[in-house]
């Protein structure tokens, strides 16, 4: 394990791995139950929904770990599962077989891209003032997720949004569980962000906040979703429109990401390339693929990896516990159900607070790299979008510099992302 790993020569063992996998898990188990009710939205049976979340969670954060080494767990996409049940389906009165296999297709093109290494060369030839950007633009992504968890942050038709009651107790609880885990977090504690969400699941036990829902149960069947994607009318249908947003907004909250989490675990060379990026796509590539096999909109990297990676996962020993855990959740549904969002959610702030330190390694003194940078950051949280932040801080980051005289300074990956970004956004509009 350790030279498959590589735990020792990246300061980790298996027991600091296990618990970051845990925290990972604890942070993104909600999407076992808000990705099967979505699909359901869109007409699928939500049994079979279940199901296929947990197994394109756990094959492709698997995948991730085995093929990449890397501490970053996947599963179907917030967002994209949106786009999946409300646009696609529900708004465009698109069949939901159809609208999977639209799923597949993005995946194989994502796949085609990365054997060729363009996704590769794409990627790492981002500007790390961007690349910094991205990082701090998805913890403050996470950190109005996280807000919205705890009952601090609500809406508000006159101001867009504004603080919530302090007097509500789960609130309250949340709060009690963000200084518990930040303390611990301080003070060296290994697994403080575990301690911190399962102390506050508890806390919230008196006051029937935290409900006990059982152990075991059989998992539903999976034959309604299993197989069903309609390649043949994807592409009939001429779902290119489709196709290509699936694919852009996988290519650009995967690349987020990667570049955030990696960032993260110090793992990003000082270049600011990502090692093996090109496993870590296929990896990407190919859960989005059996993820519309077993009947789920696209799978993706998931941020809140970033919690395992702040419980100290350095590799992809993290991914594989993650994977196992989703296999077990097939059978302990109930149990992971049980830790409610206001116990995980102080977690999601506390690891925003902390990938907002790549701010402070931004080139200051340079208008044209600082600015797309903060507009990607600003942009991420205001649109609720990671890709729609990174979208708009490339096509920034293109004009400044065309405005500024410096246009020779511009990569060809830049003008890419930025061209096919705006290609997205005026088919959105």
């Amino acid at each position: 394990m350790d030279r498959f790993f590589g735990l020792t020569e990246r300061g980790t063992n298996p027991r600091r791995e296990m618990l970051a996998g845990l925290a990972t898990f604890l942070t993104m188990a909600y999407i076992v139950v808000v990705n099967p009710g979505i699909m359901a939205a869109a007409g699928m049976d939500q049994g079979a929904a279940f199901v296929a979340t947990c197994l394109a969670a756990a094959i492709g954060s698997a995948l991730m770990g085995l093929l990449a080494n890397y501490p970053v767990a996947l599963a179907p996409g917030m967002g994209l599962n949106a786009y999946f049940a409300f646009a696609v389906v529900g708004a465009m009165g698109v069949p939901w077989q159809v609208a999977l296999g639209a799923v597949f297709l993005s995946g194989v093109i994502f796949f085609a891209v990365s054997i060729a290494g363009f996704r590769e060369w794409l990627i790492n030839s981002i500007p790390i003032s961007l690349k910094l950007g991205i990082a701090a633009g998805i913890g403050f992504f996470l950190g109005l997720i996280g807000l919205r968890g705890m009952g601090l942050v609500v809406d508000n038709p006159a101001t867009l949004v504004s603080l919530g009651s302090l007097k509500d107790t789960a609130t309250l609880l949340s709060c009690i569980g963000f200084v518990l885990t930040a303390g611990l977090v301080a003070r060296g504690v290994t697994g403080g962000i575990v301690i911190g969400i399962l102390v506050t699941a508890l806390l919230g036990l008196p006051f029937g906040l935290t409900q006990f829902n059982g152990i075991f149960s059989m998992p539903p069947s999976l034959a309604p979703t299993f197989l069903q994607m309609d390649l043949a009318g994807a592409i009939g249908l001429g779902l290119l429109g489709i196709v290509f947003t699936f694919f852009i907004v996988d290519l650009l909250d995967n690349a987020g990401t990667l570049i955030a989490t990696t960032h993260r675990a110090g793992l990003m060379r000082k270049d600011g390339s990502v090692p093996r990026l090109g496993r870590a796509l296929m990896a990407d590539s190919g859960g989005a693929m059996i993820g519309a096999v077993l009947g789920t909109s696209t799978t993706v990297s998931y941020i809140e990896s970033a919690a395992g990676v702040q419980a100290g996962g350095r590799t992809g020993l993290t991914a594989l516990t993650v994977a196992v855990l989703f296999l077990l959740t097939l059978f302990l549904a109930p149990l992971a159900t049980s830790i409610p969002g206001f116990a995980t959610a102080p977690a999601l702030v506390l690891v925003a607070c902390l990938m907002a330190q790549s701010l402070r390694d931004i080139e200051w003194e340079d208008t044209t790299e600082y600015l797309p940078a903060i507009v990607t950051a600003l942009a991420m949280p205001f649109t609720f979008s990671i890709a729609t932040g990174i979208g708009l801080g490339f096509i920034a980051y293109a004009l400044v510099k065309v405005v500024a005289g410096r246009a020779s300074s511009v990569g060809g990956a830049v003008w890419v992302i930025a061209a096919a970004s705006a290609v997205k956004f005026w088919l959105q509009s």
